[in-house]
């Protein structure tokens, strides 16, 4: 693996807090299996292929099936996923594409599904894996795995 930086040997002062909040996440109550697959759709959209990787063998480990977890990229054209779960990857999808004229319609539909606690769990769960794609894109040299625990 080539890297430019590490993010986690070269500022862990900021690498273990944002270890801790993705942890805090992962303990908020949200379903572990809807972390993982928000955390795959995000990935793919921002082309973090580590992440890719990690996430859809966390969401297998964690009962998804090879269908649901290739499905993924095709959300809104699949009908294996739940509404909630379809609200949820909206709501990644606008954030992380900053989508400003489709925020109120998908947080009309999370509302559908989700308090308000959920929602700003799954807000932060978006922003934290985008956080994690960016510093994953920046130390990784094309070509190579992201050596970075999340």
């Amino acid at each position: 693996m080539a890297f430019r930086f590490t993010v986690a040997a070269d500022a862990p002062s900021l690498y273990t807090p944002m270890l801790a909040v993705t942890r805090a996440i992962r303990g908020s109550g949200l379903p572990t299996g809807l972390i993982h697959l928000i955390d795959l759709r995000v990935s793919q959209i921002n082309g973090c292929t580590y992440c890719i990787d990690m996430h859809s063998k966390e969401a297998r480990h964690d009962g998804q099936s090879d269908q649901r977890i290739a499905a993924v990229a095709e959300w809104e054209r699949s009908d294996l996923f739940l509404p909630d779960e379809r609200a949820a990857f909206a709501w990644a999808e606008v954030l992380t594409r900053t989508q400003h004229d489709r925020i109120d319609e998908a947080y009309r539909e999370l509302q559908r599904h989700f308090n308000v606690e959920q929602i700003a769990q799954l807000t932060a769960t978006v922003a934290q894996i985008n956080a994690w794609n960016r510093i994953g894109i920046a130390q990784h040299i094309e070509g190579t795995a992201v050596g970075m625990a999340a």
